[in-house]
């Protein structure tokens, strides 16, 4: 479904990724873990075509984006189904508004297509009667399920997540966990996941690409990402510093 390769990218003198390879089959999950400013992000904006690589490729479908103009990235970003780590909702509209705003953009006018989408999405989310609330009305765990709901609402054949339970308390992280594994089962869509939360990516991964310095230093299941003796995993999965004082 997703295939990246050899993907390099600088800014200025700084260089980001320095040739990352990840193959991301149909209907997996695939979590990128890594410290803060590793390039997690900015790995996950290629994978839509948001930046520009230096050198190297990314496929959807057996498709290169990076040649692609705007225009043609349409088509494909009707394929990928987005959740921003704020949710990036828009603060004017309802939550009905937002999540037909995808499928209105996409052409779609008819108010009993548009209604139906709606109800099954906030269904899906355990949101009904949520339709009237404006994002300011809504708890961070809320808006988050209205971007999940908006992500989905198109029958996207991949979802990327950035950072999805960034700012919950543990109980409404556990219940975003919960839902995206819901969506890979009941819809078998493909999804790549960036985290830093370690119960997220083993509750939700089929695999963990571990992204250092980067690279790709470790790709694998999550049971074999939890057994791995390396120390710097270890560090990484019980949040151990190696500074002295």
């Amino acid at each position: 479904m997703i295939s990246v390769r050899d993907l390099t990218k600088k800014i200025g003198r700084q260089e980001i990724l320095r040739g990352v390879n990840l193959e991301v089959n149909p209907g997996e999950t695939a979590v990128i873990v890594g410290r803060s400013g590793g390039g997690k992000s900015v790995l996950l904006k290629h994978i839509i075509g948001l930046m520009k690589p230096t050198s190297g490729d990314v496929l959807v479908e057996n498709e290169s984006i990076v040649p692609l103009g705007e225009r043609q990235l349409a088509s494909i970003r009707k394929k990928v189904g987005i959740l921003f780590q704020s949710g990036a909702l828009f603060d004017s509209m309802t939550v009905e508004d937002n999540l037909a705003f995808p499928l209105r953009e996409a052409g779609e006018k008819d108010p009993k297509v548009l209604r139906g989408k709606i109800t099954e999405a906030l269904e899906v989310m355990n949101l009904q009667g949520q339709e009237k609330k404006m994002p300011e009305s809504l708890s961070g765990g809320m808006k988050k399920r209205v971007g999940l709901a908006r992500a989905i609402i198109s029958n996207p054949a991949s979802i990327l997540y950035d950072e999805p339970t960034s700012g919950l308390d543990p109980v409404v992280a556990d219940s975003i966990n919960h839902l995206i594994r819901r969506m890979q089962h009941r819809f078998k869509v493909t999804s790549i996941v960036v985290t830093h939360d370690m119960k997220t990516a083993f509750h939700v991964g089929d695999q963990i690409a571990y992204l250092h310095e980067g690279r790709i230093y470790f790709h694998g299941s999550p049971g074999e990402f939890r057994a791995s003796e390396d120390p710097l995993i270890q560090d990484f999965i019980l949040g151990r510093s190696r500074d002295t004082e």
